[in-house]
């Protein structure tokens, strides 16, 4: 009998992925007309190291010119490159002070401090990559000028990048000056059609996470223009209003779909369409047209075509509801009841269920304000103190010293290279450690030789701006790829060095390359600093926690527990941190030295986690429609059993529940429990499996 191929393993395969996006063109046109011309205008006015400076900054902004709204585009740009001008300014000063091996501890308190800010999120975990790569470049690029001088060109290289966004941007979707946000809820109603159209099929489960994804964009693009609204005290337009209604619209008809996801009944194909064409009303102006007819089959149908027809009632009004008044287009529930999670996203911008206050007293607005700023800020401190943020600084920092230390043994004069490379590759929130390592030494050995082959060919003090300004435009394309981003990136910088005095540095590379990749397999692998467990519980016992709060919040006796919006945050909520903990797991999974021993299936784990949320939502529908509520008894049994799992995880110490442990029996008469306990009984049976 023939023997059955065995599968690539996860760490071998996960080099080759390859991801599939549109070209961004205007990124494309912004990347060439940003490093290149800044480059060349500092060889043309003989003053190569300004240039050089500002092509840095424009290339580090230019990592993070990702589509989107403007307001997210500065928020996604304008963080990451205050952090590269402080970066650059620690990195002048140790290098104008001739700190030598001082430098070693200084670049590792800058690295512990970069790799603490992975749990923060996406955008201040990129902000304190950068931070420490230009700390680098700072500290070891022999280029003229005081630290404050230097900073300030790469701070002008970033805004020259943020001007070109404001002016090259992407043509603007019908609707005005709303046209992204209205860009970003209509990609909500196209998720929500797609997730319809799986219902019953194989693809349900990726389709409700890509309607997550999507109602997540959708919610940052809004709240930043909120939150610009109220930095310039101006009072939002009637079409932002009416906007922020039909987002609450497409909200709740997102809740009632999970519960028809839950039910797996297949559905006509109106029922799809009816998304869609609200959708292509947000694209066009135009009315959304006919319809599916109700078909009051189920509790979820009724939930489903009861909202359906409030958002027709919503898209059919030029106006918005006298609900909101001036000062307050969004309502949103009170921060107390939504758990902390790293990089959580505040509750969804949703409309009131009551009309409140028209104007606030000056001071009363003020204090709360304040008082919300020092929550939020309480709760990221606690994630940068956590054991997670020390584990990451710590692997950052000692990769760092590691390679810092054998730079300045090797080639004291230029030893920059080898950090900086350990820069890109040891933050353990970017991805699996070995695919990184693999893919980085394959696109610098790409950029270099690509580099010598221009310089064979060309001529004269002008091509590496021209380099620089190829390497520019690439770089939004290369985005689909570690390996084809690093090419791109060494391309510039061996641009830059060689405009600042370096010219045959380029078969320095490879071998610094080598050796920074051998360093951080080496120590990105000690047994302290690669424990999925301890990398994974934060992530994962925050996502049950989350979990946990909407599931008590549903299940709580009364019907005056609290309000819808309430309900949809705290959903929201454990969706987002239940997705945040999931890619952590399908990283890990994928990394070369799996974890040994008995060790939870994360995996599985948060997949029956979300089915939990599901099966939650569904009995939030099924009890709105008048089905039974359980009684307090039974609805602290099942929020009892998430928490003790959540608690297993926390502490590595503790006993993880079993599969053979006393099961969660059904509830007579109550399918609301009944789903709910089957789905935590499974996720028990994935969390005791060795």
């Amino acid at each position: 009998m023939p023997r059955a191929p065995r599968a690539v393993p996860a760490w071998l395969a996960h080099p080759f992925r390859w991801q599939r996006l549109p070209v961004p063109w205007p990124a494309v046109v912004r990347g060439a007309l940003c490093a290149g011309p800044l480059l060349a205008a500092g060889i043309a006015t003989g003053h190569p190291a300004p240039g050089v400076l500002t092509g840095l900054g424009s290339m580090m902004a230019g990592v993070n010119d990702r589509p989107g709204t403007r307001r997210t585009g500065m928020v996604h740009i304008g963080l990451p490159a205050l952090a590269c001008g402080l970066g650059t300014l620690i990195g002048a000063s140790l290098q104008s002070a001739h700190a030598g091996w001082w430098t070693v501890p200084a670049l590792c308190a800058v690295a512990f401090v970069s790799g603490a800010a992975s749990v923060a999120g996406p955008v201040r975990s990129t902000a304190g990559m950068q931070m420490l790569a230009t700390a680098v470049l700072g500290a070891g690029m022999p280029l003229p000028g005081s630290p404050w001088a230097k900073s300030l060109y790469v701070l002008a290289g970033c805004a020259w990048l943020l001007l070109l966004r404001l002016v090259l941007r992407s043509p603007r979707p019908p609707g005005g000056a709303l046209g992204g946000e209205r860009a970003a809820v209509a990609a909500v109603f196209d998720a929500l059609a797609d997730a319809l159209t799986a219902v019953g099929g194989e693809d349900a489960e990726p389709a409700r996470r890509r309607l997550t994804s999507a109602l997540d964009r959708a919610d940052e693009a809004l709240r930043l223009r909120l939150l610009t609204d109220r930095l310039l005290r101006r009072a939002p337009r009637a079409e932002e209003l009416l906007l922020g209604e039909r987002f609450a619209a497409a909200t709740a008809l997102c809740e009632a779909s999970v519960a028809l996801l839950w039910e797996g009944r297949p559905l006509p194909a109106a029922v799809a369409a009816s998304p869609r064409r609200f959708a292509a009303a947000l694209r066009t102006g135009e009315a959304p047209g006919r319809l599916s007819a109700p078909a009051n089959s189920s509790a979820a149908r009724g939930a489903f075509d009861r909202a359906l027809l409030a958002a027709a009632v919503v898209f059919d009004r030029s106006e918005p509801s006298a609900a909101y008044g001036p000062g307050e287009p969004h309502r949103l529930p009170g921060p107390a009841a939504v758990p902390a999670a790293p990089d959580a996203p505040p509750a969804p911008a949703t409309a009131p269920t009551a009309p409140g206050p028209r104007r606030l007293a000056p001071w009363r607005a003020l204090s709360g304000r304040i008082r919300g700023f020092l929550d939020r800020r309480t709760r990221r401190g606690r994630d940068l103190l956590g054991s997670a943020a020390r584990d990451y600084g710590l692997r950052v920092a000692v990769c760092i010293g590691a390679s810092t230390a054998v730079a300045l043994l090797l080639h004291p004069e230029h030893w920059y290279w080898l950090p900086a490379t350990a820069t890109f590759l040891v933050k353990p929130d970017l991805g699996p450690l070995f695919s990184r390592t693999v893919n980085r030494f394959a696109g610098t050995v790409a950029g270099v030789l690509v580099f010598a082959l221009g310089g064979a060919l060309l001529s004269g003090s002008w091509w590496p701006a021209l380099a620089a300004g190829i390497g520019g435009a690439v770089l939004p394309f290369a985005t689909r790829h570690f390996a084809l981003q690093t090419s791109a990136i060494t391309f510039m910088v061996l641009a830059f060095v060689w405009v600042g005095g370096d010219p045959q540095a380029a078969g320095e590379r490879i071998a610094d390359t080598a050796i920074a990749c051998g360093i951080v397999l080496v120590v990105g692998h000690l047994p302290r600093l690669a424990d999925p467990r301890r990398r994974l519980a934060q992530r994962a016992v925050t996502a049950l926690r989350a979990t946990e709060v909407y599931l008590r919040h549903v299940l709580a006796a009364g019907p005056g527990t609290g309000t819808t919006a309430e309900r949809l945050a705290l959903r929201r909520h454990a969706y987002h941190a239940l997705g945040q903990a999931r890619t952590a797991a399908e990283t890990a999974a994928a990394e070369l030295l799996a974890a040994r021993g008995r060790t939870p299936d994360w995996p599985a784990i948060l997949g029956a986690a979300e089915r939990v949320v599901d099966a939650v939502t569904a009995a939030a529908v099924r009890i709105d429609h008048g089905a039974r509520r359980p009684s307090p008894e039974e609805a602290a049994r099942l929020g009892e059993a998430l928490s003790a799992m959540a608690d297993a995880l926390a502490d590595p110490g503790r006993r993880l529940p079993h599969r053979h442990d006393r099961p969660l029996a059904p509830v007579p008469d109550c399918a609301t429990l009944t789903d709910v306990a089957a789905e935590l009984e499974r996720m028990r049976g994935h969390t005791g499996a060795a």
